[in-house]
C-alpha cells in the first residue's frame, strides 16, 4: 500500500508541475496587463509603464521563457510574485483561500454525503414515487444554472425574513469575524448552494451505480435468502456502488471549484473565485498563475484521495497493490 501511495503521490506532483506551468503560460500569453496602465488619467509614460511591468514581471516585451523562467524560481521559493499594484500574492492568497475553503468544504461534505445517501435511497425504492420525486429534483437541480439558483436561494431567503419579520438569513458578505453565529448566518445561503449542486450530482451517479448493482449475483443470493429489495442493497450493495464513487469524487472537485467561483460573485464573499474573476478582467498574470496552482493542488489532491479510497475499499486494486 505505502508503494502504491508513492507512485500515485509522484505522479501527482508531475500533473502539478505541468498544471502550473501550463496555467502561467497561458495567462501571460492571453492576458494583457500594460492596459490597466495605458487606461490610467493623465497616461504615465511607456518607459514608466515597461519598467514598471518588468519589475513585477509582467511585461509582455520579454520573451515568454524569461518570465515563465523568473516565476518559475519564485514559485519553487514559495513566491508567486507580486499583483499590478505591487503587493505580495502571497498573503493576500492565502487569506482569500481560507474564506473559499470555509464554503466549499462544508458545502462540498454536506452535498456529497447526503447526494449519496439520497441516492441509493433512490435506487431501493425503484420506480417506486419517491424514486421519482428524486430523480426529478436532481434533473432539476442539474438544469438550473449555479447563479440561477443562488439568485433563487436569495429570494426565497428573502421571502422568509419578511414573512418572519426577521432577518434569519444574511448573505452579503462574511460576517463579523468576532461573532460566531453571524458567521454561520451568512454561510447558510450560499452554503446551500454549494450543497443543492453537489447533492444532484452524486444522487444521479450514486442511483445509476445502485441500479447496477441490483443485478449482481451476490445480492440475487441475499434476496433469495429472504432480505428485501433494499435491505439487500444497502447491506450488501452500497459498499460495492460506492467504489466507482471515489473516482467521480475526483472529477467533481472541480466543479465544486468551478462552483464556487460563482458563489462567491453572487454573495459578495471575497474568496479566491471573486479574486479570480476580477484578476482575470484586470490581467493580472501573476495572481491568475497562483490561484490556478491552488486549484491545480486542490483538484490533483482530491484524485490522490480518491485512489486511495479506492485501494482501500475494492480488494482486487488491494491484491493489485500487494503484487
Amino acid at each position: 500500500m505505502a508503494g502504491f501511495v508513492l507512485r500515485r503521490v509522484v505522479s501527482r506532483v508531475v500533473l502539478v508541475v505541468f498544471a502550473g506551468s501550463l496555467a502561467y503560460l497561458l495567462a501571460a500569453a492571453v492576458l494583457d496587463p500594460r492596459a490597466a496602465f495605458q487606461g490610467r488619467t493623465p497616461r504615465p509614460p511607456e518607459a514608466v509603464v515597461d519598467a514598471r511591468l518588468s519589475a513585477l514581471n509582467l511585461n509582455d516585451r520579454t520573451p515568454l521563457a524569461d518570465r515563465y523562467r523568473t516565476w518559475a524560481r519564485g514559485v519553487l521559493q514559495g513566491d508567486f510574485g507580486r499583483t499590478q499594484e505591487g503587493e505580495p500574492v502571497n498573503a493576500e492568497l492565502w487569506r482569500r483561500l481560507g474564506v473559499s475553503l470555509r464554503l466549499l468544504v462544508p458545502g462540498g461534505v454536506v452535498g456529497g454525503v447526503l447526494g449519496i445517501l439520497v441516492g441509493a435511497y433512490a435506487a431501493a425504492t425503484h420506480g417506486r414515487v419517491t424514486d421519482r420525486v428524486v430523480t426529478g429534483g436532481a434533473c432539476l437541480l442539474l438544469a438550473v444554472p449555479m447563479f440561477v439558483l443562488a439568485v433563487l436561494l436569495q429570494a426565497a431567503a428573502v421571502r422568509v425574513n419578511d414573512v418572519l419579520g426577521l432577518r434569519v438569513f444574511v448573505w452579503v458578505g462574511e460576517g463579523s469575524p468576532r461573532d460566531l453565529a453571524d458567521q454561520v448566518r451568512h454561510l447558510l445561503l450560499p452554503m446551500a448552494t454549494i450543497a443543492l449542486a453537489q447533492l444532484a450530482l452524486y444522487s444521479r451517479y450514486q442511483r445509476g451505480l445502485m441500479l447496477d448493482v441490483l443485478r449482481a449475483d451476490f445480492v440475487r443470493t441475499a434476496r433469495a435468502k429472504g432480505l428485501s429489495q433494499r435491505r439487500a442493497l444497502l447491506r450488501h450493495g452500497l459498499r460495492t456502488a460506492f467504489v466507482p464513487m471515489t473516482t467521480y469524487f475526483a472529477y467533481a472537485s472541480g466543479l465544486l471549484i468551478l462552483g464556487g467561483v460563482f458563489t462567491e460573485k453572487v454573495f459578495g464573499r471575497h474568496g479566491m473565485g471573486e479574486w479570480l474573476v476580477d484578476s482575470i478582467a484586470r490581467g493580472d498574470v501573476n495572481v491568475v498563475a497562483a490561484i490556478d496552482c491552488v486549484a491545480a493542488c486542490a483538484v490533483v489532491l482530491a484524485g490522490l484521495v480518491a485512489d486511495v479510497l479506492n485501494a482501500a475499499l475494492d480488494p482486487r486494486v488491494r491484491s493489485g497493490v500487494a503484487a
